[in-house]
């Protein structure tokens, strides 16, 4: 049988041997001192990447999220986000538990919302309310299809917040796949922002590690509540070696991710049953299945016998995501894996007439 074709998440791609080679080589300290000198590296780098003064290296992307939204607030406060934002859905109620802060969900297509619906969420000052104090932006938003934020509809939003005295946060875990649909350099994505996340360990390939960037102030709250939530790290620069090699090495392919994601959605559309629900911006495929052919997790598990892995996102609906180990090779025997678990399921005995398209 072929090598299995993972497209569950970009999280699931591997170091590349080069990668391998740089994490071997890297030159370690403590980083809980405050002397790893990878890791003091990689921190300047990505500062000056986002146009930030100072930036702190995290284990993971919900830890970027969090100290942020801890160092932006304090307990009672309340932030808004898109109700589909990754900190509402796959972040484990951390803004509570962590940060003792209410979400105020906002609607809008994609993932995305308008200055208006800022401006109509934040709670008037007054001793009987939650104190209106963060906004937070995902880009690309994961549940909005990978869908990218334009540039004007985030100058306006955070606009808005500015005004009525919110302080932002662009989660920023998959910016440079926005930045490479695009060519929007990622500072000036990030300047609209008093800060901002990004992940090395997702598009990029590296086996951990986000960053959070602002202002020094900021930043030293990050630090105080890395520490406290369990994220700081010793020798830290064999994982910092990674990313700093996935900045200067990885950015730039991330456009055949894309090409890919387009292929994949191509194919899918042509099969009876199957339909692309969002239009593909970045690496991230969404295919709803028609009722008739099965649930998505009952359509994963069929895709699993033919070496194709991939996430039920919703009961009628599969999420596939592009990354390195992935080339168009791959997404070929994807497509035919796809078009044969359509033709196998139960309602490929029905005229082909009978299953309409469902409708994005």
């Amino acid at each position: 049988m072929p090598p299995t074709i993972d497209l569950r998440s970009d999280t699931v791609s591997r170091p590349t041997p080069a990668m391998r080679q740089v994490m071997a080589q890297a030159e370690v300290g403590d980083d809980v001192l405050g002397d790893d000198p990878t890791v003091l590296n990689l921190q300047s780098h990505v500062a000056r990447i986002m146009g930030k003064p100072a930036a702190c290296f995290v284990p993971s992307g919900t830890m970027a999220n969090q100290v942020a939204i801890r160092a932006h607030t304090e307990p009672g406060d309340e932030l808004l986000a898109h109700r589909d934002s990754h900190i509402i859905h796959y972040e484990t109620g951390a803004p509570a538990a962590l940060s003792g802060v209410m979400i105020a969900p906002l609607d809008g297509p994609d993932g995305q919302f308008d200055a208006d619906d800022v401006r109509a969420a934040v709670r008037p000052r007054s001793s009987h309310f939650a104190c209106s104090k963060l906004l937070v932006v995902e880009n690309t938003h994961n549940r909005g299809g990978g869908s990218i934020w334009p540039l004007d509809k985030i100058a306006r939003v955070t606009a808005v917040a500015r005004e009525l005295g919110l302080h932002t946060h662009l989660d920023g875990a998959r910016i440079w796949n926005a930045c490479a649909t695009t060519g929007i350099d990622p500072a000036e994505y990030a300047r609209h922002f008093d800060s901002v996340s990004c992940c090395f360990s997702k598009g990029l390939g590296a086996p951990a590690g986000s960053a959070v960037c602002g202002n020094p102030d900021f930043i030293a709250r990050v630090h105080r509540f890395r520490k406290m939530f369990g994220g700081a790290m010793r020798q830290a620069g064999i994982l910092a070696a990674a990313c700093r090699y996935a900045l200067d090495h990885h950015r730039a392919r991330l456009t055949d991710d894309h090409r890919n994601a387009r292929a994949l959605a191509a194919g899918a559309s042509s099969i009876n049953g199957l339909s692309v629900i969002n239009p593909v911006e970045s690496n991230m495929v969404f295919i709803r299945i028609d009722p008739r052919l099965g649930t998505a997790a009952d359509f994963a598990r069929s895709l699993e016998a033919h070496a194709v892995r991939s996430l039920p996102n919703r009961p009628d609906v599969l999420r596939a995501v592009c990354h390195i180990d992935v080339d168009a090779d791959m997404i070929s025997r994807a497509i035919e894996a796809l078009r044969a678990c359509a033709t196998q399921a139960p309602a490929a005995t029905m005229p082909a007439a009978g299953l309409k398209p469902v409708r994005s």
